[in-house]
């Protein structure tokens, strides 16, 4: 049986930029974040490991475990199959997000943690009122926490942070298809 750590949040991490500031304002929330990237929907190992690299500058610095999911983008397509060419921000990137956050429940209570929650409300390029009902549908019996990321200059603290720690940073959501504009 695995030990319950009620203190224990998994965030899903898209990438260093974004889970920064989360990292921190959890930590001032009395959470101890465990960071989990899995990111399936990266068009290429290069960059798949290109933002895993810069995740674990962001995790040393906050003295914060990661795990690693292994690349798999075979798992993305076949998910958003169909939906290929459908509009940024439309029903490809919510089975995208569903995909990921499905995961982090599931690795969460793998891990025996009773709640999570995603970085990816940080970008302005995102719902966060969709990823929360996504977060919360995925979530089964983890406890999905909604946390506005973006509020109290959430972004401008992570971009900042990301610079002062030289972070690569990306131009695009990471699937092939957001890369197309």
């Amino acid at each position: 049986m695995v030990q319950k750590n009620e203190n224990k949040i998994l965030i899903h991490a898209c990438c260093g930029i974004c889970s920064g500031y989360p990292i921190s304002l959890l930590k001032e929330m009395g959470y101890e974040p465990v960071v989990y990237f899995c990111n399936p929907n990266l068009d290429t190992e290069e960059e798949y490991n290109k933002r895993l690299e810069a995740q674990k500058i962001v995790c040393m610095y906050h003295w914060v475990e990661l795990i690693q999911e292994e690349y798999n983008h075979e798992k993305f397509l076949q998910e958003i199959k169909g939906l290929e060419y459908e509009p940024e921000r439309g029903k490809r990137c919510d089975k995208c997000i569903e995909l990921r956050l499905r995961q982090t429940a599931i690795k969460a209570k793998e891990l025996g943690i009773t709640k999570f929650t995603t970085s990816l409300v940080i970008s302005p390029h995102k719902n966060y009122d969709k990823i929360s009902l996504i977060g919360k549908k995925t979530a089964g019996d983890i406890e999905y926490i909604s946390i506005d990321f973006k509020k109290k200059d959430g972004f401008l603290k992570t971009n900042k942070l990301s610079k002062e720690l030289g972070l690569y940073r990306q131009n695009y959501c990471g699937c092939e298809f957001s890369s197309r504009g």
